[in-house]
């Protein structure tokens, strides 16, 4: 179920369950700036294929990096 979550249990979930790190934003800022380890999928690319690549037994953090 998705729910907002903060930095340090960002942290926790990475560090603790090996959480999967998905940015949203569009490849060229993705290729810009991103976290350590994410893996990038463009929200308008988001679907049941793309979504694939991640592991269904781990933890996945969806976020979008957009400081505008």
């Amino acid at each position: 179920m998705p729910r907002a979550i903060d930095r340090e249990t960002v942290r926790r979930l990475v560090k603790d369950e090996s959480a999967q790190l998905v940015e949203v934003l569009p490849r060229e800022e993705y290729d810009t700036e991103h976290l350590a380890g994410a893996l990038s999928i463009p929200l308008k690319e988001l679907n049941a294929v793309s979504a694939r690549r991640l592991d269904r037994s781990r933890p996945v953090i969806v976020y979008c990096n957009d400081f505008t």
